[in-house]
């Protein structure tokens, strides 16, 4: 057999080979994340389904196993086994650490710790996987691989729906394959608080249903710390009328008052069961940003009221074994640092003297910022800004603890765009390893609430990153991802439909509407005649087409897109073999969006009919969108409710809405659909009673 050998140590791979043999075949074996070093020899004789038995050379326990490992059995001697593992801790490589070998006869994994040795097993149950889709043998191998950041974080923000349990449970076993080792979970009234019982939601789990999910994820090395809102963020405490005296605005349920002493008695109440929910956690995230407070006007600023909470809550941490994370963007927005941040077109010069004239008002407080406080620099957009590395740079000179964090969902609208954030997640994570810190978060916010199964890819994108850098192009990594989630059947770049979706996403949040309003519309004295787009007026045959005609130019065009995208979902969900029901939550993201651009088009034919059978038809197609409406809300909400909770308890109070998510804008499933049921009601009201006799 010719002999074949492969070294990756950063470089992009698709391990795709053939060879001279006519009786030996080699697959297409792609990892996630990608090993530090692999190397590819030829073809093993062991088929998954020789992979019996196993022994363990340290007497060490096997580790957590799904999948195609989990019932692989114990064997009496490490010759008479095909896998045989151990843990080493004077290897020669990082924390978490593996070293994994497939020789003619048999597979040999080597874990630094107990930690590498599971994420081996991980690595070993993807490349069986693979051998096992295309009916070939494990390939003779060699692979190094550890992590470059040893903090691999997501964020779990719950604060506007729960999932059901059991979708937390196969989340966890998901993030495990991927490598990912913490989750911070944002659970505001999702806890059932037993102190302070009226803060929690009546669908919240209990301590101990957090603590079975927070035991079950440290078995598969998963750490879950609490993120509790502090200061601000704090509307679902303050919007209950027994907590209003604690408000820092008596008119708003946005934040707490830090000069009242009874403000961090209800907060060390919620730390403290969030800690108890969380037993395996090491931090305690407390939250802190978005907040300008007044003390009730006590004549203090804004920073320190901020410091004086901030040194309160981190000394309570503190003195409860936990490391507090803080969001840092406060203090630099109330020092005129913030901006350059955001603005990646400045040069170091410019940077720099933004800070010249304003580090004096950080530097008169730097000794009441805490010591023992992780500053979490977030910045979803331009991680490579140099106002950005400036602030970082400045935490870190100050012997304070930066770590940083990126997003793999922010405010987008049904589903994540710009390529599920990856190019962003790429340049903070690369730039977290560059700058030797320890970790990263990716967060995912909840306020306008996608289905979480769309963020996978963009976590994927996240544990690549932060374990293996830049090794991959986004092209590779995104045929990876289909390969791992689906079928390697459906790797090839012909099913590349998720960068498709983007733009008739984009379209559909405001498509119906005048402008962006579809996060507004529920504030709105009159949403149906300011937030919905006018209709044609007969009297004026076609003008409604010239004033709309880049948008209908635009739902004529992504018509066409979404027939492609629905063929290929079908064809994908035909073809895999894994996680169809992610292919499900796309179709009907497809559907919904594919309604927007029928309603528009059906609007034109009705704007430029002219004898009575043509705007008779047109009517027709008009009315008949409401009953296609309902069908495709009905599919939708089946399709979600098959992990998710829909509604919110009869009894929950919606808080004020302070930054318009449009997932706290009712309690039902109404939130997701408001553009489109007012859009109908103006139908109604405007072309159908009036043209009645038409329908008729």
């Amino acid at each position: 057999m010719k002999k074949i050998m492969v070294t990756f140590v950063a470089a992009t791979i698709t391990l795709l080979f053939s060879c001279s043999s006519s009786n030996e075949k080699m697959g297409n074996f792609k990892i996630l994340p990608l090993p530090q070093q692999l190397e590819i020899t030829g073809t093993s004789n062991l088929e998954v389904k020789d992979i019996l038995s196993y022994y363990s050379t340290s007497k060490d326990e096997l580790p957590v196993l799904a999948g195609i490992l989990k019932q692989i059995k114990s064997g009496t001697s490490k010759d008479h086994v095909e896998l045989v593992y151990s843990i080493d801790g004077t290897l020669d490589i990082q924390a978490e650490g593996y070293t994994l070998v497939i020789t003619k006869e048999q597979i040999t994994i080597t874990g630094k710790d107990k930690a590498g040795l599971f994420y081996g097993f991980k690595t070993l149950e993807q490349i069986m996987e693979d051998a096992q889709e295309q009916q070939v043998s494990l390939p003779l191998c060699r692979i190094t691989d550890f992590p470059l950041l040893s903090y691999r974080a997501i964020h779990l923000d719950v604060k506007h729906h729960m999932e059901k349990t059991t979708y937390y449970y196969t989340l966890i076993d998901k993030l495990a394959s991927y490598k990912v080792n913490a989750i911070i979970a944002e659970m505001e009234d999702k806890l059932a608080f037993e102190k302070h019982p009226i803060i929690g939601s009546s669908d919240a789990l209990s301590i101990s249903e957090w603590k079975k999910i927070s035991d079950y994820a440290k078995e598969r090395h998963i750490e879950i710390s609490p993120l509790i809102q502090g200061l601000g963020h704090a509307s679902f405490v303050l919007k209950h009328s027994e907590y209003k005296h604690l408000r820092d605005t008596p008119e708003s349920d946005w934040a707490f008052n830090p000069l009242d002493p009874e403000t961090y008695k209800v907060q060390f109440d919620l730390y403290l069961e969030a800690m108890e929910a969380t037993p395996h956690g090491k931090y305690l995230h407390i939250g802190g940003d978005e907040v300008h407070t007044t003390g009730q006007n006590s004549g203090k600023t804004a920073l320190e009221l901020q410091l004086i909470w901030l040194n309160k809550v981190c000394a309570f941490a503190e003195e409860h074994g936990r490391i507090p994370i803080f969001w840092d963007d406060m203090p630099l927005q109330q020092a005129n640092v913030y901006k350059p941040m955001f603005q990646p077109e400045l040069t170091q010069e410019q940077v720099d003297a933004v800070w010249e004239e304003n580090e004096h008002k950080l530097l008169a407080f730097l000794d009441d910022f805490p010591k023992n406080c992780i500053y979490m620099r977030w910045n979803y957009r331009s991680p490579e800004a140099l106002g950005n590395i400036k602030a970082m740079e400045w935490f870190r000179s100050h012997n304070l603890e930066v770590m940083g964090a990126t997003a793999g969902q922010t405010r987008w609208v049904l589903m994540p765009l710009e390529e599920s954030n990856m190019e962003n997640i790429k340049d903070f994570a690369v730039g977290s390893i560059n700058s030797d810190l320890n970790g990263l978060l990716l967060t995912l916010w909840d306020d306008d609430s996608p289905h979480f199964e769309l963020y996978v890819r963009g976590i994927i994108a996240f544990s690549e990153y932060t374990w293996s850098g830049e090794k991959r192009n986004r092209t590779t990594l995104k045929s990876a991802y289909r390969q791992r989630e689906f079928s390697y059947s459906v790797a090839d770049s012909s099913y590349a439909f998720i960068d498709d979706l983007e733009k008739p996403v984009a379209f559909w949040k405001n498509a119906l509407l005048k402008g962006n309003k579809r996060n507004y519309l529920k504030t709105m004295a009159n949403s149906m005649e300011e937030g919905v787009i006018d209709f044609p007026d007969k009297d004026s045959i076609g003008q409604w087409s010239k004033q709309y005609s880049s948008r209908l130019e635009t739902a004529s065009a992504l018509a066409q897109i979404g027939d492609s995208i629905s063929v290929k979902i079908a064809d994908m969900k035909a073809k895999a073999i894994r996680n169809t029901y992610t292919l499900e939550v796309y179709e009907q993201v497809n559907q919904l969006t594919r309604f927007a651009s029928k309603t528009l088009l059906a609007l034109a034919a009705y704007d430029i009919a002219t004898t009575p059978e043509e705007v008779q038809k047109a009517m027709q197609q008009l009315h008949h969108l409401r009953e296609d409406f309902n069908t495709l809300r009905t599919q939708f909400e089946k399709v979600y409710a098959k992990t998710r909770i829909l509604t919110k308890p009869d009894n929950y109070i919606l808080d004020q809405d302070h930054h318009s998510h449009l997932a706290n804008q009712s309690l039902n499933f109404d939130w997701q659909f408001l553009a489109e049921m007012q859009l109908l009601d103006k139908l109604d009201k405007e072309l159908f009673l009036k043209d009645s006799k038409i329908i008729e």
